[in-house]
């Protein structure tokens, strides 16, 4: 007799609530068709595959344990999420992570129920979840906030900035301690589960309790000592001392991929009547897929790839990335002075700087995700007589602005700022997007601000803002590859606020900043098939603004068009002013501004995303033509026939 088919029991659960019908010893191979799952869908989309798996057990077991959605569950970093997503009704769709229409890389509150709040930047989750706790808790209702922090975010001062106020949301808050780097953890094993199972358990917590009180009844000197006592004790059996002195109670070490004892010690924490709760629980990023354990980044973020091999998707061949041209620019640079240096927030890969850390590695720092720190530190550095480079996203950049405007730019100090992944970024989407740093820049006094528009202009850059020393710099570069132009032998020094004529024309004029540069030059072309003899400018500085040649283009032209990759409030809003405190708009000057409309974009292709966004050549054009009241066949609108 044929045996029937094993259903899977992946098969069987479409929402927590399903999970939570099978039983315990169910768990395991719940988990190991969980984490089969994730790699099957990362290697269709790509994204960050490493720190999911490491966390599928833990999943799991949250999910059986607590009433979510009703108990608030934030994953921190957002990334993490992918076997979250799958357990909570978004399998059928998973396969459309990180693609236009699909699904978020991270967390997302419009996306479903079981996504209470988003977090794609690091460290805020434990802030969060104190909020969702204290308003359950000043309501009066039930429900429990958990917070799961890992994969570096407890690296961040805001962690325990929202530790430190904790104490007062009770029970209702737990913190889960994601350690997947060994970084915190001392060995784990039987006897520290033994332990993690003995604090958090109702025998242990009701002796505890009746010492308690009958700790108090004792003079103040003696009931604080057997206090300390207690805490010390438990301290040097568990570990946790700092996180009880923040006023958590502390569970672990605990094997964070043995999803039945994770079910019993959890168990325990949510009916625990503590105070907020903290269970450290130790996880291998990667694990089980052995490609992704077995390299250096645990397959943090990925290509697609071929899941029996574990090979990814090679890139087509192209252009040096504009991250890797200011790597190798920096590094030319640092060759030549000792003075410069290089800081990073947790990114030396994704900056490039993993590459000048391997010339240089004493004058590499690596600070962790701590942008606050990483320019308050720059700062010093500069002070100090050193020429330091902070390589930063520039979406991450704004978790420093206090930083940049209080410690940088009012002291006037040279701090160099490298804002990587400036514009739209892809597939990472609204989160991740350079959209804002023109316009929080550019407001500022003493600061430089530069745009590459190709990789020579970005190794122009760099080489002028190590030898600016007469205040804060910055320059900022797109993801993706270079348009292929030879990389000049020796840099050229750019005279500060001074742009360049790329092409003289007469009746319009394109004023570029940034790479799109090229859409303009096609721009260029199709104006000129019109009979529109085009101008087009790339200013290279949207601060100091070239006033001399905007002066000139906006009264030689008819029309003149600001193209930037950067939200309102960047290069076209001052040209604006420029042009208004000249007196030049009253001359029936028409200017226009192109630049990022007023959303947050969803993720998609980034070339979709700039069509989308009407900032590609046929826009420029349509743009121009409107401004003549030229219609799409030639004819000016309003004229006779």
């Amino acid at each position: 007799m044929t045996e029937r088919p094993h259903t899977p029991l992946l098969d069987t659960v479409a929402t927590p609530d399903d999970l939570r019908r099978l039983k315990v010893d169910q768990l395991r191979q719940f988990s190991d068709e969980l984490r089969a799952e994730t790699i099957s869908a990362v290697s269709v989309t790509g994204g960050h595959l490493g720190a999911g798996l490491g966390v599928v057990e833990l999943t799991v077991a949250l999910h059986y344990v607590f009433n979510t959605p009703e108990d608030r569950l934030i994953w921190d970093v957002g990334h993490q999420c992918y076997p979250h997503k799958i357990v909570t009704g978004r399998r059928e769709r998973i396969r459309t992570l990180r693609m236009g229409g699909g699904l978020s890389g991270f967390t997302k509150r419009s996306e479903s129920e079981y996504d209470p709040f988003g977090a794609a930047h690091s460290s805020t989750s434990i802030s969060a979840a104190l909020g969702f706790a204290t308003a359950n808790k000043l309501a009066g209702t039930p429900g429990k906030a958990i917070a799961v922090i890992g994969d570096g975010a407890m690296s961040a001062g805001m962690a325990y900035e929202a530790m430190n106020n904790a104490e007062a949301a009770g029970n209702r808050l737990v913190v889960i301690l994601n350690d997947n780097d060994m970084s915190i953890a001392p060995p784990v094993g039987g006897l520290s589960h033994y332990l993690a199972r003995l604090v958090s358990s109702d025998k242990y917590l009701s002796v505890r309790h009746l010492a308690q009180r009958f700790a108090r009844k004792l003079p103040r000197p003696l009931h604080n000592a057997a206090r300390k006592a207690e805490e010390f004790a438990r301290g040097m059996a568990t570990g946790g001392t700092l996180f009880e002195e923040l006023g958590f109670y502390y569970v672990g070490p605990v094997d964070g991929h043995d999803v039945e004892a994770l079910v019993q010690i959890l168990e325990n924490v949510r009916d625990a009547d503590e105070g907020p709760m903290l269970v450290h629980v130790v996880t291998k990023k990667g694990k089980g897929y052995a490609p992704a354990e077995a390299a250096s980044d645990k397959y943090h973020g990925v290509q697609k790839f071929d899941v029996i091999s574990g090979v990814q998707a090679k890139a087509e061949p192209g252009p040096p990335s504009y991250t890797g041209v200011f790597a190798t620019a920096l590094t030319a640079e640092a060759e030549r002075d000792d003075k410069v240096v290089a800081i990073t927030a947790a990114m030396p890969s994704g900056t490039g700087l993993d590459k000048f850390q391997a010339q240089f590695p004493t004058r590499t720092f690596d600070v962790g995700i701590a942008e606050q720190h990483a320019v308050t530190f720059a700062a010093g550095l500069a002070a100090q007589g050193y020429r330091p480079f902070c390589a930063i996203y520039s979406t991450f950049l704004q978790r420093a602005y206090d930083q940049v405007v209080h410690d940088v730019a009012i002291q006037n100090l040279p701090v160099r700022f490298a804002m990587d992944r400036a514009g739209l970024v892809g597939a990472d989407g609204a989160t991740h997007a350079g959209s804002f740093d023109l316009a929080y820049l550019c407001t500022l006094p003493n600061f430089v601000v530069m745009a590459a528009a190709d990789e020579v202009e970005l190794v122009n850059m760099v080489h002028t803002m190590a030898l600016h020393d007469s205040g804060p710099s910055a320059v900022r570069y797109p993801r993706g590859n270079g348009t292929g132009v030879p990389l000049p032998a020796v840099p050229e020094r750019l005279e500060i606020g001074k742009g360049r004529i790329v092409r003289e024309g007469s009746k319009v004029a394109i004023l570029s900043l940034g790479t799109r540069l090229a859409e303009a030059e096609k721009a260029a072309e199709a104006l000129e098939a019109r009979g529109l003899s085009t101008t087009v400018a790339d200013l290279r500085f949207a601060k100091p603004l070239d006033e001399a040649l905007i002066r000139r283009l906006l009264t030689t032209h008819e029309v003149a068009v600001t193209v930037e990759e950067a939200a309102i409030g960047g290069f076209g809003a001052h040209v604006l002013t420029l042009a208004s405190d000249l007196g030049l708009i009253d001359g029936g000057l028409k200017l226009r501004t192109m630049r990022l409309p007023d959303v947050f974009q969803d993720q998609d292709k980034p070339e979709k995303q700039y069509d989308d966004a009407a900032l590609n050549a046929p826009h420029i054009v349509e743009t121009v033509l409107k401004a003549l009241r030229i219609n799409s066949v030639g004819v000016v609108e309003g004229a006779r026939a």
